[in-house]
């Protein structure tokens, strides 16, 4: 009876995600690495041209369109006749990255314009998130850019993001290294309805092999068609990068995820099949489908998915416990050990004692200060003092896991 109670529960959610979809006025479409050069090197596959008519006439029917694009590093590898083995050095990703993104907006402009579709580039860094202001002066540029009619088409700047050598350096944070995420993280920012991840395959299946790589065979398996939650299963379905991009199925479900706890919802699906686009806001049943009856609020969502992370909070079992169970603010009292340098109102990793981050949070007090209470804790203060002692309040604080 449980069953069949939640299939029905099932079927109705995925009619309503149908019926949003028809709906959605402002969508964030995401194109890979695979469905721009195609898996034989070919520049801008004529699958792009058709992905860039049914675009074009989302536009015009009256959505706000965002289309966000990898492929300036694959285009620019082909231009320069290298091995995708070349590839690995982040330096080499950075120059075919300059070659590539002028190439990639060019043949952009000749396909929009052939619509009558005015676009614009957007190419963005780690930072443009990380910072609180500039994240949202971003929405104040997007906003102005949907108003007058134009379609932006958003990439990463590869040529000058070095967030994966510090993260390498550093050991704190999050990569900021796939298109996937910066699509859902655009998404969160504007709010939009929904988030289309176009991929070459036909969405999360159930079988072992979600994404195919050149010359290996895909195993058999039934698309899942909906997804509530994203657990550590799932994931397990999921495998790691495809040899053109940077991305997987596994960074796909992190985006998703992203869109969930934004409120909206986020398809996956087969860019390669023709229509595919007109399929899903046509409310046909296609690809996997994600959403969350949870939404996370907006500073929360930048604390969490968004914000760069300058240093660690290590604490003990009963501020993790506080934290955890009774959503408590974060004292000094509770704080072990202050690593890595930050100012006041930077965002933190909040960890136990193996160094396992749980929480992330608003500091209110640069880390020296925070030092400085955590070594005095022993002494007797005044109750100024004692207020100061408050180094994450808890509603500055979000849950990772």
């Amino acid at each position: 009876m449980a069953l069949e109670l939640q299939m029905n529960e099932d079927k109705q959610l995925e009619e309503d995600c149908r019926r949003k979809l028809r709906a959605a006025r402002r969508v964030v479409i995401k194109l890979g690495t695979s469905l721009v050069t195609g898996e034989q090197d070919h520049p801008l596959t004529e699958q792009v041209a058709s992905l860039v008519r049914s675009i074009s006439a989302l536009a015009k029917s009256g959505r706000q369109i965002l289309l966000v694009s990898s492929g300036a590093v694959g285009l620019g590898r082909i231009k320069l006749n290298l091995n995708p083995a070349r590839l690995g050095d982040l330096v080499m990703r950075q120059a075919c990255a300059a070659v590539g993104q002028s190439l990639l907006m060019h043949a952009y402009e000749e396909l929009f314009s052939a619509h009558d579709v005015k676009i614009a580039q957007l190419l963005l860094t780690e930072d443009d998130f990380a910072s609180r202001r500039r994240y949202s002066n971003l929405r104040l540029a997007i906003e102005k850019l949907l108003k007058l009619g134009v379609l932006p088409v958003i990439n990463e700047n590869d040529t000058v993001s070095t967030s994966e050598i510090e993260y390498l350096n550093r050991g704190i944070g999050r990569i900021f290294s796939d298109n996937d995420r910066l699509a859902a993280l655009v998404m969160s920012k504007i709010e939009a309805d929904a988030l289309i991840i176009l991929t070459n395959v036909d969405g999360l299946m159930s079988g072992r092999t979600s994404a195919r790589r050149p010359g290996q065979r895909q195993e058999k398996g039934a698309v899942i068609h909906l997804v509530t939650e994203i657990t550590s299963e799932l994931k397990a379905l999921a495998n790691g990068p495809s040899a053109t991009g940077r991305g997987g199925m596994v960074t796909k479900l992190e985006a998703a995820e992203i869109a969930m706890r934004a409120g909206g919802l986020a398809v996956i699906a087969n860019g390669t099949k023709p229509g595919i686009l007109d399929q899903i806001f046509g409310g046909e049943r296609v690809g996997t489908t994600l959403v969350s009856r949870a939404r996370i609020g907006g500073k929360r969502r930048w604390i969490k998915y968004a914000a760069g992370v300058s240093g660690r909070l290590m604490v003990n079992s009963g501020a993790q416990e506080a934290i955890t169970l009774g959503k408590a603010s974060l004292l000094s009292s509770g704080v072990v050990r202050v690593e890595e340098q930050f100012k006041a109102k930077d965002v933190v990793s909040i960890t136990d004692q193996q160094g396992h981050e749980f929480a992330r949070g608003i500091a209110n007090y640069a880390s020296q200060e925070a030092e400085e209470f955590i070594c005095s804790k022993s002494s007797t203060d005044g109750p100024r003092q004692a207020k100061a002692r408050v180094l994450v309040r808890r509603n500055n604080i979000v849950l990772t896991e």
